[in-house]
């Protein structure tokens, strides 16, 4: 039997009259008590009697106030807390109190740490009155009177910036490539520089040499007709005895022979190059408004100077002609001009970087052996893939696009020939692409390949592109990292030789690399210009050692004489070392970090103008 009362929340509730024979005896036992009285509570005595000595003594049940629950239940709980609560306690306090062993991060690679040293290199050719910090025992001050007492010069002093390799001249065409190379690496990876710790380092180090670069011309004035492209001499032509840079050998704490200084005033591609290194710093030096200024007001006093006054600096049988002869100042027109749209936002320059009648003056459609060799004189393959990125990321369409797609593909056929499977460069039988054909000297031209590719696979990769066609087939950017690592890996050591090419690094690297401070011990003892000689010629080990310093590599038979008079196998030089401290930070630390899409157009405009605000809405 049951009956059904309504629910208070809408549904049927059903009601059990007699589900057991408790409650049937329950149900007559109240038949015989007064009804009224069962509405009255019951007092203690009463509750007593009825529920009996039992079942006052141990309740089933526990009123918490808003709900009951079983005490069997709440026991459990309480006890479960309490016990919880203890053992938690307890834990804590042993982990307070016994000794922890630390999770390590993870080692570094390999390439962080060849970056570590390689970028110590720079602090060794440093010219001029040292940084305090400088972290290189055996150099000191030096040539603090470079450019000094020359009256009438439209310079004051040119003391500081950088030696270019194992002699103390400071040729400032190679010079201003470095830098560029250098500026270009933090713009792209300066997340890898600062993950690295080294972002503060390697901006001092750029720093360093474009304070230099504002002492060789008149960096305040908008327009010049002079500029300085050299500091120091290394003649020796015709059996000349004079003391110089290269027929002496001294440490150049040591020098006291006079060191001439040698300007230009026809050197459009020392000019732009000049531009380039000052432009891409400015975007380094974003944040100091002030500096960064200075530097874009120079870059473009030095680019007007190139376009303005025709020639190369090396030009006229000039001793640079010797040491760094410049072959053409078309591609420093593009590579210049790209810069200075970049950190200036003038489009003027874009127009003119775009213009094909340079392009092709630069070489950029007939090929020829060095195509896609970025070099300190050959900026072309550099310049392609620095506008490659213009039209990956930005896509400025009408009247940039025809030119910066034909940069493009290009960019796609020089990436190409950087692989195996094509026969655009041979490679030595340990695997290092000849991109000098098995010329000496060939690393340098090595690692600017290296960065390149791996640069253009993040480019790739942050515009969502998997991969780019050669011809019918398609490569996965994966394949650019891979050519890039082989070469590198090399470079470390994993080469015939298992022999770094780094000083400092591994355990077997070259111990008379072509460098007067590395080789000549810093003993008290003033070697004069001869006096150095035993020093250059003795086949004991270098007392310094130059850390991080690339030499100049081995031949196309993976041979390699370290001899400390053969500089084509051991000498290491500014530009080289830049281009290694450019491929190492592309390749270091966590794939994740890609490029940093957005810095290098910090300063440039928008494409498209702003579209109109909509129209207020309308009332009737």
């Amino acid at each position: 039997m049951s009956m059904y009362g309504r629910d208070p929340w809408g549904g049927p509730l059903e009601i059990n009259a007699a589900d057991s024979a408790t409650d049937d005896d329950r149900s007559r036992n109240l038949q015989d008590f007064d009804r009224a009285a069962l509405s009255r509570p019951l007092d203690e005595t009463q509750q007593s009697w009825l529920l009996g000595p039992g079942e006052q003594k141990k309740k089933k049940y526990v009123d918490l106030g808003c709900i009951i629950v079983s005490r069997k239940i709440f026991v459990w709980t309480v006890g479960t807390l309490v016990v919880s609560a203890f053992l938690a306690g307890f834990i804590t306090l042993i982990v307070k109190t016994v000794p922890r062993h630390r999770h390590a991060h993870p080692p570094p690679d390999n390439y962080t740490l060849a970056l570590h040293k390689a970028l110590m290199f720079f602090n060794a050719q440093k010219s001029g009155k040292l940084p305090k910090h400088n972290n290189v025992s055996w150099r000191g001050n030096s040539c603090l009177n470079d450019g000094k007492g020359q009256s009438g010069t439209f310079y004051k002093d040119l003391v500081g910036g950088y030696y270019d390799a194992g002699d103390a001249i400071k040729f400032n065409f190679p010079q201003s490539f470095a830098i560029t190379m250098l500026s270009w690496s933090v713009i792209e990876y300066r997340q890898k520089y600062e993950d690295a710790g080294e972002l503060t380092h390697v901006k001092e180090i750029i720093k360093w040499g474009t304070d230099y670069f504002l002492k060789t011309f008149n960096s305040t004035a908008d327009t010049i007709t002079t500029l300085v492209a050299q500091v120091g001499s290394g003649d020796t032509s015709g059996g000349s005895t004079a003391s110089n840079d290269h027929y002496c050998w001294m440490r150049p704490e040591d020098i006291d022979y006079k060191r001439p200084v040698m300007t230009c005033s026809s050197c459009s591609d020392l000019g732009a190059e000049m531009a380039a290194a000052l432009a891409a710093a400015s975007i380094v030096f974003k944040e100091n408004k002030a500096y960064s200024q200075k530097l874009v007001h120079g870059a473009r006093t030095l680019f007007k100077f190139s376009r303005e006054q025709r020639g190369r600096y090396s030009a006229g049988g000039s001793e640079a002609a010797t040491f760094y002869n410049s072959t053409s100042y078309w591609d420093e027109f593009v590579w210049g001009g790209a810069w200075l749209y970049y950190a200036t936002g003038n489009s003027s320059y874009l127009q003119l970087a775009t213009t094909p009648g340079l392009a092709r003056h630069a070489g950029a459609f007939w090929g020829g052996p060095d195509y896609g060799v970025l070099s300190w004189d050959n900026k072309l393959a550099g310049a392609q893939v620095l506008l490659s990125r213009l039209r990956l990321f930005l896509s400025p369409g009408y009247p940039y696009e025809e030119i910066l797609r034909t940069f493009h593909n290009q960019t796609s056929i020089v990436m190409c020939s950087y692989l195996p499977i094509f026969t655009s460069f041979n490679r030595t039988k340990g695997g290092l692409i000849q991109l000098n054909h098995g010329r000496p000297q060939p690393l340098q031209y090595v690692v600017n390949a290296a960065f390149l590719a791996t640069l253009y696979s993040d480019y790739l990769e942050a515009a969502d592109t998997p991969g780019w066609y050669c011809g019918p087939n398609f490569y996965s950017t994966e394949v650019l990292r891979d050519f890039a690592k082989t070469q590198i890996d090399y470079i470390l050591g994993k080469n015939p030789r298992k022999m770094s090419y780094i000083v400092g690094f591994g355990n077997h690297y070259p111990k008379h690399v072509h460098h007067r401070g590395a080789s000549i011990p810093k003993n008290k003892i003033k070697y004069n210009c001869k006096g150095g000689w035993k020093w250059r010629d003795t086949s004991k080990p270098n007392p310094n050692t130059l850390v991080g310093a690339m030499a100049a590599g081995p031949d196309k038979h993976d041979g390699f004489h370290d001899v400390r008079t053969n500089y084509n196998y051991t000498e290491p030089t500014l530009a080289g070392n830049a281009g290694l401290v450019a491929a190492l930070v592309a390749l270091s630390g966590d794939r994740t970090t890609g490029i940093d899409k957005n810095t290098i157009f910090s300063s440039v405009p928008p494409m498209f103008p702003t579209p109109p605000p909509p129209p207020a809405p309308w009332k009737p």
